[in-house]
């Protein structure tokens, strides 16, 4: 009887006892063994019985079934230490008993001279298997006494390079190679050398090992024995390697329950030392330690760069929050409301609410740069400075635009804007002369329940250099309300992917008209919260809301 033992794409791994006579693997819930990942075919492969034998057949699959390497094309008898791979998932065959048995080589095509077993099997097997004997009893002791030597070691606080010289140390001190070196996998896929060791007088050439090796190692997660490198095919064609005397050679993955990290990979000359499968079967027992620790480096390094990241995010908070009105103006005859609420620390919106010429008029901006996050609050750090000149020299709504996206194009790049509605009101008179630079349309809602849409008057800010903007009038009379915002209002999604929309915030303006302008603020909270029914706010939030008073 053999076993499975499960490496899935998502999830922890696990054995599976092949009682069954018949086992679909697959993503469907109608498989007799279920896998996360949408890359499999709902039934993609199957493992039966047919008398003594047990086979492995693909179902017509999209993405195919390998076994130790090569396609499945008809159904295939599977022995305890072969190799399946389905999409990302890799499923290796042992005996019942948990102990790994030594893969054919004749079944992976590389000749007398190499061995491999699967690494998590030969793990399996010797946390599970069975001592007797004085002599097998003691071996089993050394290296447990071993192996938690190293453990101990290797626990200890230290940066990734420090790391994998120890590794490299204690490898050496209880293998005797004479050259070793680690790779390990990079954000690309992949593989680096990252650590070299070499006894005196053997070179520290980069590679020692073939294409092929690497494939089996860290794509299958086995481990290999290589006895005569002169007489394996693979090497046939590297005379660099074979000019360096190298005969025996053995490699494991870095292999933990999350995949594969990278291998451990030790070579000597013929006479020198000559590895066994012991050896194999210890250098994965430190190999997976290793992992362990390597893992938990890359953990506290991504902590530790997080905490960073988020201290960053606290200043930019602190000094965007510097660049908003700390009050707005007291004006007479008007209420004035605003905010913003940033969806990941800091916000790529921006409002202004300032008087000009003497309190005659009033400039009232609202903002989106592109993005999101630190670089979406440089940006609006940018606009705010670049804005403040024109605002200042008393220039309409059209012409600050026009000078600003000028300006904001020539300093950033082709993929950096912003959409803006600029809108300059007289509070004598209610009048109101606004560009809206593809930003999302102003909303006034009248005193009586009518709205009017302010929609865009030109193009977005620094999206196109030398462009002239347009200006649109309006008026405010006693009790109507003028609602400025940004997309993080109106684009949010509820769980069924519908948009909050402008028809739905109009109505909760219309309806709340006559409250505090604070509350109208609560009011359109409360009704994107209900909206949204826990989903997520994908983007800054912004309200500029003003409203004239009655006599």
């Amino acid at each position: 009887m053999i076993k499975l033992h499960l490496v899935p794409v998502q999830g922890d791994p696990f054995d599976h006892p092949l009682e069954e006579d018949s086992l679909v693997l697959g993503r469907a819930s109608s498989a007799d063994l279920v896998l996360e990942d949408r890359f499999l075919s709902r039934h993609h492969s199957r493992i039966y019985r047919e008398g003594d034998q047990v086979l492995i057949e693909d179902l017509g699959s999209r993405n195919g079934t390998l076994l130790n390497g090569h396609p499945v094309a008809v159904p295939t008898p599977l022995h305890p230490g072969d190799v399946v791979k389905i999409s990302g998932s890799v499923i290796s065959v042992l005996a019942a008993s948990g102990h790994a048995q030594r893969v054919p080589s004749g079944d992976l095509g590389f000749g007398e001279h190499t061995i491999f077993r699967s690494a998590s099997g030969l793990l399996a097997s010797a946390q599970g298997s069975a001592v007797s004997g004085e002599d097998e009893l003691r071996r089993y002791a050394e290296r447990l006494n071993l192996v938690n030597e190293v453990h101990r070691a290797l626990g200890q606080s230290m940066e990734l390079d420090e790391l994998l010289e120890l590794i490299l140390e204690r490898v050496f001190d209880h293998l005797g190679p004479e050259q070793g070196a680690i790779y390990l996998r990079q954000d690309d896929g992949e593989l680096e050398r990252a650590a070299h060791r070499a006894v005196s007088g053997i070179g520290g050439g980069p590679a020692f090992y073939s294409r092929s090796l690497v494939h089996e190692v860290t794509e299958k997660g086995v481990a290999a024995l290589v006895f005569d490198v002169e007489n394996d095919e693979r090497f046939a064609a590297a005379q660099s390697i074979l000019a360096t005397g190298i005969r025996s050679l053995i490699a494991a993955p870095l292999l933990d329950d999350k995949g594969t990290l990278g291998m451990i990979v030790l070579s000597s000359r013929a006479g020198v030392r000559q590895f066994s499968e012991d050896d194999m079967e210890l250098l994965v027992s430190l190999a997976s330690i290793a992992a362990l620790r390597l893992r938990n480096v890359a953990l506290l390094e991504e902590a530790a760069e997080r905490k960073r990241l988020e201290k960053e995010l606290a200043l930019g908070r602190r000094i965007q929050v510097a660049l908003l009105p700390d009050k707005l103006p007291n004006i007479p005859g008007y209420a004035l409301h605003a905010g913003n609420i940033p969806s990941r620390g800091v916000s790529g919106d921006y409002y202004q609410v300032l008087e000009r010429a003497e309190g005659r008029e009033c400039v009232l901006m609202v903002a989106d740069v592109s993005g999101k996050g630190i670089a979406a609050s440089l940006l609006t750090a940018s606009l705010e400075a670049l804005s403040a000149v024109p605002i200042e020299d008393g220039l309409p709504p059209e012409q600050i635009c026009e000078r600003l996206s000028g300006l904001l194009f020539h300093r950033t790049p082709p993929e950096k804007y912003a959409t803006a509605f600029l809108g300059i009101l007289e509070p004598e008179t209610g009048a109101l002369r606004y560009t809206n630079a593809g930003h999302n349309p102003g909303l006034v809602v009248r005193a009586t329940g009518e709205t009017e849409v302010l929609g865009p008057t030109g193009t977005p800010i620094g999206l196109i250099p030398d462009i002239p903007y347009d200006a649109g009038t309006t008026s405010l009379e006693p009790g109507d309300i003028l609602l400025l915002y940004t997309d993080g209002i109106t684009e949010p999604t509820d769980p069924d992917d519908e948009e909050y929309g402008l028809d739905r915030l109009t109505t909760v303006c219309v309806r709340h008209r006559d409250a505090e302008l604070p509350a109208l603020a609560v009011a359109i909270g409360n009704d994107l919260e209900d909206f949204v029914r826990g989903e997520p706010f994908p983007d800054d939030r912004t309200l500029v809301i003003v409203r004239r008073l009655v006599d």
